[in-house]
């Protein structure tokens, strides 16, 4: 692996990360525990109510995330395709422009002499 590679891997760890956090805290300050009468007299089936409801939301946005890395993932690949694409069209152009030079050459001095 290359250094830009391990840089792009390691911004792409931090973006993520990062949006895991803002996801996690979203979620963890607009859900509130909902207590109905009958769940208020036994504290512990409201407790492991609640640490389900946070298991899952965990589960959703790791999930969420792993969408998006495999999405990065996917953008990544097709970038390296379409600069290979750019690259060898430079080429091209480069070749074609060397092949024409010659050409351009003797027409203008041949209009000059």
């Amino acid at each position: 692996m290359n250094p830009e590679t391990q840089y792009e891997d390691s911004v792409s760890i931090m973006v993520l990360e990062n949006i895991k956090n803002k996801l996690l805290h979203a979620f963890r300050t607009t859900a509130e525990p909902r207590t109905s009468p009958e769940s208020s007299a036994d504290p512990f089936s409201t407790s492991r109510s609640l640490q389900a409801n946070e298991e899952l939301r965990r589960a959703k946005i790791d999930g969420a995330i792993s969408w998006l890395r495999s999405e990065l993932l996917e953008m990544r690949s097709q970038d390296r395709q379409l600069a290979q694409t750019l690259l060898g069209l430079n080429t091209e152009i480069q070749r074609l422009r060397r092949e024409s030079d010659p050409v351009l050459l003797d027409t203008n001095s041949g209009g000059q002499q």
